[in-house]
């Protein structure tokens, strides 16, 4: 068996369980950021629910860099698994990739093009902001001079920074809140202009169409 065959069975294989380890992560980090007056014992265990996700991200992305070949390589072509490696709180962005996956297992989707790509971008959007607002309020929160003191504030925040509207009425001050706060605004540029992108398609599609069947086999 060759190379590009064990990776696609491998992919295949762990489609599903990264799917969970994804959402595993993001529900242990929500718990242990939004419940902190838990036994120390409690929030052990969470973190070592976490650190088992997170070493799963790593044996995924380390056993597709073997069976690629492509040595360093690797790394700049599949950037988006390499930063979610380094900050495994982007992985929500790769659950829908574990979703198209499975579909592709059972044979054809059952969405059109454009209904993949904006339930795609919706998704993504919904899980990134969690996770980004969860992260910003975890180092905002106890922050000098913070105007994010709330996890409302912080789904504020994030809400409006995805959206590229940046109201600015509250600001993250530390360097990983501020970090968080830039990989927001890259995604939801990302996502925006894909959703756009394909709802402008869908209507140059649909107006195409009936133009052709206004104008009928004589037009033709």
């Amino acid at each position: 068996m060759d190379d590009d065959s064990r990776m696609r069975r491998w992919e295949n294989r762990t489609a599903y369980p990264l799917g969970l380890a994804s959402l595993l992560y993001l529900g242990t980090y929500a718990a242990h950021v939004l419940v902190p007056g838990w036994p120390p014992l409690v929030h052990l265990v969470l973190r070592s629910l976490m650190t088992a996700a997170w070493g799963f991200f790593i044996l995924d992305y380390t056993v597709r860099w073997r069976f690629s070949g492509e040595g360093w390589r690797f790394v700049p072509r599949h950037w988006l698994d390499t930063i979610v490696v380094v900050l495994p709180l982007m992985r929500p962005v790769r659950i829908m990739n574990a979703y198209d996956r499975m579909e592709r297992l059972r044979g054809a989707s059952r969405l059109p093009l454009h209904g993949r790509v904006m339930v795609y971008a919706g998704v993504s959007a919904v899980l990134l902001g969690f996770a980004g607002a969860l992260t910003v309020y975890d180092h905002e929160r106890t922050a000098p001079h913070a105007t994010i003191r709330t996890f409302g504030d912080s789904v504020w925040f994030t809400c409006s920074t995805l959206a590229t509207v940046g109201y600015g009425d509250v600001t993250p001050v530390t360097a990983w809140g501020r970090t968080a706060a830039v990989a927001l605004m890259i995604c939801g540029l990302g996502l925006l202009g894909a959703v756009t992108g394909s709802f402008s398609s869908l209507l140059v599609q649909r107006f195409a169409r009936g133009d052709e069947d206004a104008q009928g086999p004589l037009g033709r």
